[in-house]
């Protein structure tokens, strides 16, 4: 039977464009050099809040305020079932450091498509490439 993972993901807005970060070299393949929401998992006890906070400072050094959920989704990868919620947040520091990822990028929603992105947030793109902000 294969694992869940509850997951966050931060759609960080500054300036009109939206953070996408990109992966390195991943045991599932399926997400290896792609992009994707930094976020992580929720620990035991934690709020989803308070997950992406912390993890957003583990894997960045970012300091981000959380808003309004966007929406959620859930995808099967081949070992893994995730379900990611993901929320809409804006910086609080102006700079980060990319620690756990390869590359980063600050796109307007009409250019989310442009890169290759992680098969769980696919339907996230599609829905922010409508978005005004």
């Amino acid at each position: 039977m294969k694992k869940t993972l509850q997951v966050v993901g931060a759609i960080i807005i500054n300036d009109g464009r939206i953070l996408a970060v990109k992966r390195g070299e991943n045991k599932n393949k399926a997400v290896a050099y792609k992009y994707e929401f930094p976020g992580g998992k929720i620990e035991q006890g934690e709020t989803p809040q308070q997950a992406l906070k912390r993890e957003l400072l583990e894997e960045m050094n970012y300091d981000i305020e959380v808003g309004e959920k966007f929406m959620s989704v859930s995808y099967e990868y081949d070992d893994v079932f995730v379900n990611l919620h993901t929320y809409l947040c804006k910086p609080i520091s102006d700079t980060y450091t990319l620690i756990e990822h390869i590359d980063e990028k600050w796109l307007l929603p009409n250019e989310l498509s442009s890169v290759e992105w992680a098969p769980a947030d696919l339907d996230i793109i599609m829905a922010l490439s409508d978005l005004v902000i």
